[in-house]
């Protein structure tokens, strides 16, 4: 549905996508992450046909966003981060000139308007001034605007921004929902929410794709180097100085030590020292209630590319 390959976005002295390449197939819900900077909303705005890449391919719904431009813009429904809307119209009446805009034949408009406003929760607010809505009613009018001629794909910027947390959950179920008809590419900083309706993710820093897979194949690639917690009937201090001691540990955390002490253990980079954490507990003669490896969030994975990837460019001199 959308494949990418060897896109570049270049503006003088500044290098915003640098070479990726990637596909999003029909009916995925894909994340798309990264700091701020790293390329995110460059990227969409290519898809979008917003702006050309200054070299390579990229196409949505087989239409390529550079020579089939139109047919592109038919096909998709874009949420910018900063939703744009007329302030002096009404959210009803915004919506239906949307639809005109947007090609859908005159007879749908009003069924059109009115699904996309009762499943977006604006119905409510269809007589008010779109300039004296909230940032949350403004989002959620544009991701209505989105869904008025029902497209194939969804590029969403962060469209819980501005929202509350029970509007940030239906929005979210929204999303998920959606995803059994359109193609959906989500870029958001809540991590958790990607966690939860996302299938797949794609990491982007400085301009080029660090990371694109499953969230559960990027964690697994993590495995080494997970901390370990460890709970003991011992001395807090004879403990942790034992723990510190262990081969392949760079750091010990007390966590708590109300009856038993507890640990945080951290191992040295792509180290697995369970094996030297459990001889150490069984040499000291402490009885041991828990050892186990800390889980791990796409938040953890998340820091951990992006952060070594700075680290790679500032070894290697390149900037982003």
């Amino acid at each position: 549905m959308i494949e990418v390959e060897h896109v570049s976005k270049v503006y003088p002295g500044t290098v915003a996508v640098d070479d990726i390449s990637f596909q999003v197939s029909d009916r995925e819900i894909v994340g798309f992450l990264g700091p701020n900077g790293a390329g995110k909303t460059t990227t969409l705005r290519i898809l979008s046909s917003f702006m050309p890449p200054t070299s390579g391919r990229a196409s949505v719904a087989g239409f390529d966003v550079f020579r089939d431009s139109l047919s592109v813009r038919k096909a998709i429904g874009y949420l910018p981060e900063n939703v744009p809307v007329y302030p002096e119209m009404r959210a009803r009446e915004y919506l239906t000139f949307r639809a005109r805009l947007k090609g859908v034949p005159r007879r749908d408009i009003r069924t059109r308007v009115d699904y996309a406003m009762e499943r977006c929760g604006v119905t409510d607010v269809g007589r008010r001034i779109t300039g004296q809505l909230s940032k949350g009613y403004r989002q959620r009018l544009g991701l209505a605007d989105c869904l008025l001629n029902n497209p194939r794909v969804l590029l969403l910027d962060e469209p819980t921004i501005g929202l509350d947390p029970a509007q940030i959950r239906q929005v979210r179920e929204l999303i998920h929902e959606l995803g059994q008809e359109h193609t959906v590419v989500l870029s958001t900083h809540i991590l958790p929410e990607v966690e939860m309706i996302c299938g797949r993710v794609i990491i982007i820093n400085n301009g080029r794709i660090v990371a694109s897979d499953t969230m559960e194949n990027l964690k697994a690639g993590f495995k080494r180097g997970r901390a370990i917690i460890v709970e003991m009937n011992a001395k807090p201090a004879e403990a942790e100085k034992a723990l510190a001691a262990t081969k392949g540990v760079r750091a010990v955390k007390l966590l708590s030590s109300n009856g038993t002490c507890r640990f945080r253990v951290v191992p040295e980079a792509h180290v697995d020292p369970r094996a030297d954490v459990f001889r150490c507990l069984a040499a000291s003669g402490w009885t041991v209630t828990e050892i186990s490896s800390e889980s791990l969030t796409l938040e953890d994975v998340f820091v951990r590319v992006t952060t070594s990837e700075v680290q790679g460019d500032r070894q290697t001199g390149k900037t982003g």
